[in-house]
């Protein structure tokens, strides 16, 4: 478990407790100003101006402040490409695939705004710099919406598959723009033999190698990049088709989503959510329960 100790600036401490004040909680130590619990860290703020991080995910937050993640120089100090995908786990909403291509000279910038590995952003943070890393960043976003998602999926595609495809493409069309990376990072979500079986299916190809690395948006600001841009990208997809049937979307796959994809059914049916979910989830047959009762 990673144990950090920073003395950032006044300014810096007040942006923080901003940015995260849903996280606040209270504390018996009477030198803790604050005390906010985060997921996969905690943060005690000290009424000595020291600021305290503790967990898996420290670093990360750690990063707010201007900390520099030692793992993080080693293993970037060079051009590359780094993927991710956002949608994959949620029943609502389409599925984005983001390739960003990221320069050793731009890693200061990067920290400094706070990007890091996105899981540990909230979506309104995420909402804040995405526009920032869109306009810097070269990089190169799809999206599938739901809809077309259940189309192909079950003929030509399955769920693996599918992202092989959109990774590849659009590392294909990043790489189409001239960028020259020296590697190409995809966030890990299955083995690369697995990998190369359904490349093989693809028409656009390359001869740069590919390596698949877990938890690379921890390791890897390219990687990062491409996870908040995709997570930017589905939030907002999320928000549209919601906008457009008239109910709120919630991200996931848990029984708020049975909830609201029962509500979608019975003022829609099937069509309304062929539109807005992706339908071989299990969260179908329990939308058509609930409606039943």
């Amino acid at each position: 478990m990673a144990s950090i100790t920073l003395t950032p600036s006044e300014q810096e401490i007040q942006s923080f407790l901003s940015q995260y004040q849903k996280a606040l909680s209270p504390s018996k130590n009477p030198y803790i100003r604050y005390f906010l619990r985060l997921p996969q860290a905690t943060v005690s703020i000290y009424t000595s101006g020291k600021v305290l991080l503790q967990g898996e995910a420290a670093e990360q937050y750690a990063s707010f402040f201007g900390y520099q993640v030692q793992q993080e120089n080693s293993g970037q100090d060079f051009p590359i490409i780094g993927t991710d995908e956002v949608g994959n786990g949620s029943y609502f909403g389409g599925l984005a695939v983001v390739a960003s291509f990221v320069t050793p000279d731009q890693h200061d910038f990067l920290r400094k705004l706070g990007v890091g590995d996105s899981k540990t952003l909230t979506d309104q943070k995420i909402r804040q710099i995405a526009p920032i890393l869109k306009e810097k960043i070269q990089h190169q976003a799809l999206l599938l919406s739901p809809s077309k998602y259940n189309e192909i999926i079950g003929e030509r595609y399955n769920a693996v598959s599918v992202k092989v495809a959109l990774h590849n493409q659009a590392i294909f069309l990043l790489l189409q723009k001239g960028v020259q990376p020296e590697k190409i990072v995809i966030d890990a979500f299955t083995s690369p033999k697995n990998y190369d079986k359904y490349l093989a299916q693809e028409a656009n190809r390359f001869p740069n190698k590919i390596s698949l690395e877990e938890k690379a948006e921890g390791k890897y600001l390219a990687v990062a990049v491409s996870s908040i841009i995709a997570r930017d990208l589905f939030l907002e997809n999320l928000e549209n088709l919601g906008r457009e049937l008239g109910y709120q979307l919630p991200s996931g796959a848990g029984t708020a989503s049975d909830k609201v994809a029962s509500k979608i059914l019975q003022a829609y049916g099937m069509k309304g959510l062929h539109f807005c979910a992706k339908l071989h989830f299990k969260n179908t047959e329990k939308a058509k329960t609930l409606l039943e009762r």
